[in-house]
């Protein structure tokens, strides 16, 4: 119970955080949020992530929308794509100023791309060039 109690008072705090944004959350301050030793900032990044996560498998599941990106057998933990996502968008500050999402999703097609179709093709069917 006492676990319950303290995991909605941080969504709580955490919330508070998202209130203080003035529209879309960008890039850059996820960033910060993600490195920060804050633990509402942490919480945040941590929820922005999952979120994210979930919903791209909720919407590419059965035959929905193509993936943009593909985890594979071994999923990172939520401690590992956090510092996977800062580590990059620290290295590619031009996106910075985008849209959050998009900053995640760009982060996670690179990080995890899908395999190509030729890829998952047996060697017998592919093709010579």
């Amino acid at each position: 119970m006492r676990r319950l109690i303290a995991g909605m008072m941080l969504a709580a705090v955490a919330g508070g955080v998202a209130a203080a944004q003035t529209g879309p959350i960008a890039t850059g301050p996820l960033t910060e949020l993600c490195a920060s030793s804050d633990a509402a900032a942490i919480a945040y990044c941590r929820g922005f992530l999952v979120g994210a996560g979930q919903y791209h498998e909720a919407s590419t599941a059965r035959g929905g929308l193509t993936p943009m990106f593909c985890l594979g057998e071994v999923t990172p933990t939520v401690e590992q794509a956090q510092a996977a996502f800062v580590a990059w968008s620290r290295g590619n500050p031009r996106y910075a100023g985008d849209r959050a999402i998009d900053g995640v999703m760009r982060w996670a097609s690179s990080a995890f791309p899908c395999p190509t179709p030729a890829a998952t093709q047996p060697a017998s069917q592919r093709t010579r060039q």
